[in-house]
């Protein structure tokens, strides 16, 4: 199998070179070119047919933001890795990067004095990356003569037993790669009156959590926020797991809480998904709804499983939708989804499946959100928009 081809660009020439070296302590990537600014990056591309690109998000000249709107007006599939700093400003520039088109992000190790253990960092969480994209980035390209949009997912089974006869009290999903997207597209599509609690992991450092939550909270009309510590959980509000702390739920009499922990990291991540689900499962139990978008790895399939064998559902992003077919992939691959949907069909589901326990409708009433009489009554409907400005207080 041919190498996984990098091109890195930076405007610090040791970083280029620790880069190159962390890259290069893998058989599997190749080190096509490096490149010291955008311009230049721009004409190596279509030289040097790179499969991955790492892009600096702080450069002089043209900028990181910059130089990747303009490797989209041409490489649309082309994974494009932005390398951040672990700043309130990277953070947030990191964010608008992943709203223009990367692919992901890795975070610049603080100073540490040693470039070994810089370049050892690096190889922890740059290497699984660049794979993960090549590998979905591979099977994503269209082959000559197939229509746009249209490309191969595997269907399977769907989850045996209750399905939806329950009433749902709270949803939760979990997400990594591309989950900033899919997120955004997603929690804007929920209405404002929508009857249950919102939890949510988004592997994410600190600060790129809360940053993400003020975003999202923008653009929605249910209100988003950061997760702390007492927070309770009340209908048509989200809360997204704060970096570096795992999320779970705790009964305080009527009400339900948030509580915050640091304990060891699950499936590498922290906060983990499994924890989340883990948690919810126990609390919610048969009236969990959980959905699984886009992202790398494994974190999730524990929790799920946890979640079916409580009595309650899970919905998957697709392979065609998803940045990363990982997280969602071994979901639907145990037999745990009940169903897989393209990003755009979840919000609608989710919210079809809400209502039904709340309506006394029976599911036959209300069409599946990837049915043909789903998108027949779509089309019908007026238009309406979700995305609104909240006013200030």
């Amino acid at each position: 199998m041919a190498p996984i081809r990098v091109l890195v660009v930076d405007d610090s020439a040791v970083i280029r070179r620790v880069l190159c070296d962390a890259l290069q302590t893998d058989a599997a990537i190749e080190v096509a070119g490096t490149a010291p600014d955008g311009t230049i990056a721009l004409a190596k591309i279509p030289e040097l047919h790179p499969d991955v690109v790492t892009l600096d998000v702080e450069m002089p000249g043209m900028s990181g933001l910059e130089t990747l709107v303009e490797i989209r007006k041409v490489h649309t599939k082309l994974p494009v890795i932005m390398f951040s700093t672990m700043t309130e400003r990277g953070a947030a520039i990191t964010l608008d990067a992943l709203a223009l088109g990367a692919s992901d992000y890795v975070t610049k190790p603080s100073s540490t004095g040693s470039l070994e253990v810089t370049k050892k960092r690096i190889e922890t969480e740059l290497i699984p990356k660049v794979k993960a994209l090549s590998q979905g980035s591979a099977r994503k390209k269209l082959l000559p003569g197939t229509p746009v949009g249209k490309t191969e997912t595997k269907v399977f089974a769907p989850a045996k037993g209750n399905l939806g006869s329950n009433k749902i009290d709270i949803l939760a999903i979990g997400t990594s790669t591309g989950g900033p997207n899919a997120l955004a597209a997603m929690l804007p599509a929920i209405p404002r009156d929508f009857p249950v609690p919102i939890v949510i992991v988004q592997h994410m450092p600190r600060l790129f959590t809360r940053f993400l939550a003020e975003r999202l909270d923008k653009q929605s009309a249910i209100q988003v926020r950061e997760g702390e510590e007492g927070g309770v959980l009340k209908p048509g509000e989200a809360w997204i797991a704060p970096g570096d702390f795992h999320m779970t739920l705790a009964k305080d009499g009527n009400v339900v809480r948030l509580a915050m922990n640091q304990e060891a990291p699950e499936n590498s991540c922290r906060p983990a998904v499994d924890v989340l689900f883990r948690s919810v499962a126990c609390v919610y139990g048969a009236h969990t709804l959980a959905v699984v978008l886009t992202g790398m790895g494994s974190d999730g399939v524990q929790g799920s499983q946890r979640v079916r064998e409580a009595g309650g559902q899970i919905l998957v992003q697709d392979e065609a939708t998803s940045v990363v077919w990982g997280m969602p992939g071994q979901v639907a691959a145990a037999g745990l989804a009940a169903s897989v949907l393209p990003l755009e069909a979840i919000a609608p589901e989710v919210d079809r499946r809400v209502r039904i326990g709340r309506s006394g409708l029976e599911r036959r009433d209300i069409p599946a959100a990837d049915s043909t009489e789903f998108r027949k009554n779509e089309k019908e409907k007026p238009a309406s928009v979700h995305l609104v400005e909240k006013p200030s207080n």
